[in-house]
Parts: C-alpha cells; structure tokens; sequence
C-alpha cells in the first residue's frame, strides 16, 4: 500500500483529474499524466514503484503490480 500511496503522490503532481484512475484487465491505468511532462527522476522512481509507460500513440501509465486482484 506504501508504494501505491507513493506513486499517486507522484502523480498528482503533474495532474489532478476527477477520476485519476481506470483498472481493466489487472491493469491499473493513470489518467491525465503525460510521461513528456514528468521528470526523469519521477519517472525512474514511478517504475521503481511499479509503474511503467506504454508505447502506444496515446501513451499512459499503467501498473500490473497495482492492477490484479
């Protein structure tokens, strides 16, 4: 929970969405945050954490860590 709760922090640095979050398919998807507009630290210490970004054209965070149940 420590590292989840870590993570959302990072987060909502760079966003503050009304719905922040979408879990489908033991996937655990972060809305609203570019990976252009998070620095790299953040980045590396996200994917500490378990979050990763994916390469799609509409790209986002996800976390399979955080996503299955």
């Amino acid at each position: 929970m420590k590292d989840l709760i870590e993570a959302l922090q990072i987060f909502l640095k760079y966003a503050d969405e009304e719905w922040p979050t979408n879990c489908s398919h033991d996937e655990l998807t972060i809305m609203g945050v570019d990976k252009k507009d998070v620095s790299d630290a953040d980045v590396d210490r996200l994917e500490e954490l378990g979050f990763n970004w994916s390469d799609e054209d509409d790209g986002y965070f996800y976390s399979f860590k955080f996503g299955s149940a």
